[in-house]
């Protein structure tokens, strides 16, 4: 007849509870790389492109050729206008494109449109 020794069982429960140790570590190891990929793909298929308009240019941001955010005139100011350069509705487009991928909220302001150095 065979017995089991106390320090068996003290081994054997010692490795269970390693192995459930270890098991745990690689799901939330697989659930933080998931979120990371998710996170970083969704970021990296959005694109700012500008438009020209009959009065000067805007911008337009895409997720998978799909238009979110098309901006033909300056934001917050009381008159319809458009950018009188490509390059003010570009930047203006990527501080948007920007704050998108920070999920912050795309609105502009008064402020920014000045540290941009946008003509209003």
């Amino acid at each position: 007849m065979t017995t089991i020794k106390p320090t068996n069982i003290f081994f054997w429960a010692t490795i269970q509870k390693n192995f459930t140790l270890v098991k745990k570590i690689n799901i939330l190891l697989f659930t933080l790389g998931l979120f990371l990929f998710i996170s970083c793909n969704k970021s990296e298929n959005l694109k700012v492109q500008s438009l020209k308009t009959a009065t000067g240019w805007g911008y337009c941001i895409t997720n998978k050729d799909k238009t979110i955010i098309k901006q033909t005139i300056i934001p917050v100011i009381s008159e319809n206008k458009s950018f009188k350069t490509e390059e003010e509705a570009l930047k203006v487009g990527n501080l948007v494109l920007q704050k998108l991928k920070d999920d912050l909220s795309p609105t502009v302001t008064k402020k920014d449109l000045i540290l941009l150095a946008v003509k209003i």
